[in-house]
């Protein structure tokens, strides 16, 4: 598990240019959080299915890719959002999270003990609560909270200004709160959730190389 975004971005080029166990620390340390973004999207049943072949395309796609820890993250959250809406549209389903496809489309991502503990964190209770809230604030809060991601590149990955992100996550919070107020069973849960990342001034880095192979979801 990557400790900061530093690592997760030396990772991501070390990747980039072939090695397969940067690859692996990369998935361990990003996949948790990004599977618990499409189960928002998908429901659980199937979004195991769908996480994999947003995996698949990130390595397919990795050595395209440009930037840092921070980019990365709203780069996997966009393909992964990408796979979600095509696999309701194909199913013919309307998102577990509320709203229909129109709505969705419109708006235009563990083997080691800290990654099954966030995990967990990001399943189960917490996503049960926010899977009740609407559709733009669901997405929202997992994305700003769940995923780690700031306003600008949550805004980035779902077509949308940065301040409207803010405001839905804002007024998600504000409800997933109200909700642990009407069940006290539940108390606990929004304590529980990773604090929102503070914007930060430092510019992103570009790094545009090329790694050996394709890698298959059985190497990660």
């Amino acid at each position: 598990m990557l400790g900061d975004d530093a690592e997760l971005t030396a990772a991501v080029r070390a990747a980039q240019n072939g090695d397969e166990n940067a690859f692996r620390a990369v998935y361990r340390t990003v996949h948790p959080r990004l599977l618990g973004y499409v189960r928002t999207l998908v429901g659980d049943p199937d979004a195991e299915d769908v996480a994999s072949e947003a995996w698949l395309q990130i390595a397919r796609d990795l050595e395209r890719f440009s930037g840092d820890a921070d980019r990365f993250r709203g780069w996997a959250a966009r393909i992964a959002r990408n796979r979600a809406l095509d696999h309701i549209r194909m199913r013919g389903r309307r998102p577990a999270i509320g709203g229909d496809e129109t709505e969705l489309t419109g708006r235009a991502a563990e083997s080691d003990t800290a990654g099954e503990a966030i995990e967990a964190l990001v399943t189960d209770s917490t996503l049960s609560l926010i899977a009740r809230l609407p559709q733009d604030q669901a997405e929202a809060v997992v994305l700003r909270v769940v995923v780690g991601l700031d306003a600008k590149t949550a805004a980035e990955t779902l077509g949308k200004r940065a301040g409207a992100v803010r405001t839905a996550a804002h007024r998600g919070l504000k409800r997933l709160a109200e909700m642990l107020g009407e069940d006290p069973e539940s108390a606990g849960v929004l304590d529980a959730l990773p604090a929102q990342r503070a914007p930060r001034g430092r510019a992103v880095t570009s790094a545009t190389v090329t790694h050996t192979r394709a890698r298959t979801q059985k190497d990660m």
